[in-house]
């Protein structure tokens, strides 16, 4: 079996995980120090936010060099040696690549923008302005404004789908994608074992330019105005298609290796996943921002898991609840709301659900402590994004504070320095990986155990799932590989909820879970509880659902 199919990946950003050399802002170094603790938790493989070389414009999403390291997360000794611990530990290692675009200082956009008839002058996107020199279009920047920046060099308009300092790269062009191949070589070449893929939804455009129609409005006006726009022509463009069988020939040169690939929430997420998935010439597999979008509830989570057993055994998604782009999962879906402690069944219970879908999952730095999402002031911030929309839009520094490692250190172990890049929330060090590590009843055990535990069950990392007509509160499926059938069932609520699986045949609730204690001798499921059963013999009920 591919080693991916179930993997748990755990993602880092390497600003905020460890910094070894006082300057407040993680480092590579860091990461390697910390890989004992990974592999320990039961991950498979660690995914690394860029640390190339950048004007930190996006903090690193805005790349001057695809092969060299920015001097603030260390060499490319201190890389090299990163990955022969990884891999000494069991781990594999994948990095992001940023193809869509390069920052404004690249020499690729700094030959580019010299002139229209420069060198590399095509490979970026670039239009002539309309008869009254307003940009050529309608498109939108995710970030807000117009999608387009003045470029007087060249008499010409620039694309960018984020900031201005990230030009778009035009990949129509095949001499953009060759070079960009040959970056990916360099760090295959060096051992890698993959990469994520960012933003493969705005990797390609209508080269006519044709403006984007409206979306239907709701008569009240958005905080971000991209969202009042349908994206048929800026993105989600169908020759993307051609552009991942070109990268997954280059990842079929390196056996082993795997492309993952980010899609966006827009409408059709889970079908852009299957499809882009499915057979020998997409990507390996694809996570997509919805769960990162979507509000947690009884009909919100049972719509996703019909359209997980809609898609069927084609293609292979891998699940994101966090990241560093995104409110994290706890705080976002908290049902007790606003600034409320969260329940500790509910942080574990909704660990246990991305863990428990069909394909892989990514983890990111702090899930397994139960972190929250932080609570920062206006004078705290960094990113751009939220700086720009404070206070509509806190932006997405709340997910990005140092993972607080020692509860009895300044900044909780995180740096030596007198400030770190971002600051440490007090209610994180409570929460501090060595005060866990010393508590076997903490978050961080329990991720342990389902982790090493989830290994052990087959149908899990790698079965089909058909939901189970279950009602509210309670959402369900059964996962079944090579004769094993598993059950799994959430109480989405906080009080207890009758279950009723008489019609399923025998059931054997599995130990080890960590989950065993939620079923009462009644048959009622705890506030947030998870039950996890062996389906003896399958009944017809499952040989028959069609999801």
């Amino acid at each position: 079996m591919d080693w991916w199919r179930g993997a748990v990946i755990y993602q880092i950003y390497p600003r905020s995980f460890l910094d070894t050399d006082g300057d407040g802002i993680g480092d590579l170094p860091g990461v390697t120090a910390k890989l004992p603790y990974i592999a320990q938790l039961g991950a498979d493989a660690i995914w690394l936010c860029p640390f190339f070389l950048s004007p930190q414009c996006d903090f690193g999403y805005d790349v001057a060099s695809y092969t060299d390291i920015d001097p603030i997360f260390g060499t490319m000794a201190d890389f090299d040696a990163l990955v022969r611990q990884a891999h000494a530990l069991g781990l594999k290692v994948l990095i992001d690549q940023v193809w869509g675009h390069t920052s404004n200082r690249h020499p690729w956009f700094l030959d580019s923008r010299s002139s229209q008839t420069a060198e590399k002058a095509d490979w970026y996107v670039w239009a002539d302005p309309s008869a009254d020199g307003t940009p050529p279009n309608n498109w939108l920047s995710v970030f807000g404004g117009a999608a387009w920046t003045w470029e007087p060099r060249r008499r010409q308009y620039f694309l960018h789908r984020f900031l201005s300092c990230q030009p778009a790269l035009n990949l129509h062009n095949p001499a953009t994608m060759d070079a960009l191949l040959e970056t990916g070589r360099f760090w295959l070449d060096r051992g890698v074992d993959g990469f994520r893929l960012d933003a493969i939804d705005f990797l390609l455009h209508d080269t006519s330019l044709r403006p984007n129609p409206a979306a239907p409005g709701t008569g009240i006006i958005p905080t971000k105005p991209f969202g009042m726009q349908r994206h048929d022509w800026d993105m989600l463009q169908p020759d993307t298609v051609g552009l991942l069988a070109r990268i997954r020939g280059l990842m079929d040169s390196y056996p082993g290796s795997v492309a993952l690939g980010e899609i966006s929430s827009q409408p059709g997420a889970l079908q852009r996943v299957t499809a882009l998935t499915e057979g020998a010439d997409g990507l390996h597999m694809a996570y997509t921002l919805r769960p990162l979008r979507d509000r947690f509830g009884w009909a919100e989570v049972t719509a996703l898991l019909r359209d997980v057993a809609l898609a069927g055994t084609k293609g292979w998604a891998c699940w994101s609840f966090s990241n560093h782009d995104a409110e994290r999962a706890i705080s976002r879906w908290n049902p007790a709301g606003g600034s409320a402690p969260p329940d500790p069944a509910f942080v574990r219970m909704l660990m246990a659900l991305p863990l428990s879908l069909r394909g892989s999952v990514c983890l990111y730095q702090g899930e397994e402590l139960g972190l929250t999402e932080a609570v920062l002031s206006e004078t705290d911030l960094r990113d751009p994004f939220g700086l720009a929309y404070w206070p509509e839009f806190r932006g997405r520094d709340g997910s990005r504070t140092p993972m607080p490692w020692r509860a009895d250190a300044a900044h909780a172990g995180f740096t030596s320095a007198a400030t770190p890049w971002l600051p440490m929330p007090d209610v994180h060090r409570a929460l501090a990986a060595d005060v866990q590590d010393a508590d076997d009843s903490s978050m961080l055990h329990a991720v342990r155990r389902f982790l090493h535990w989830r290994r052990g069950v087959p149908a899990l990392l790698y079965g089909s799932l058909r939901t189970l007509p279950l009602d509210a509160p309670l959402a369900g499926f059964a996962r079944e590989h090579d004769g094993q059938c598993v059950i799994a069932v959430f109480n989405l609520s906080d009080a207890d909820a009758t279950l009723s699986l008489a019609g399923y045949g025998p059931l054997s609730p599995m130990p080890g879970s960590g989950f065993e204690h939620c079923l009462g001798g009644d048959g009622r499921l705890r506030p947030f509880g998870v039950l996890f059963a062996i389906v003896a013999h399958k009944p017809a009920c499952l040989k028959e659902m069609a999801g």
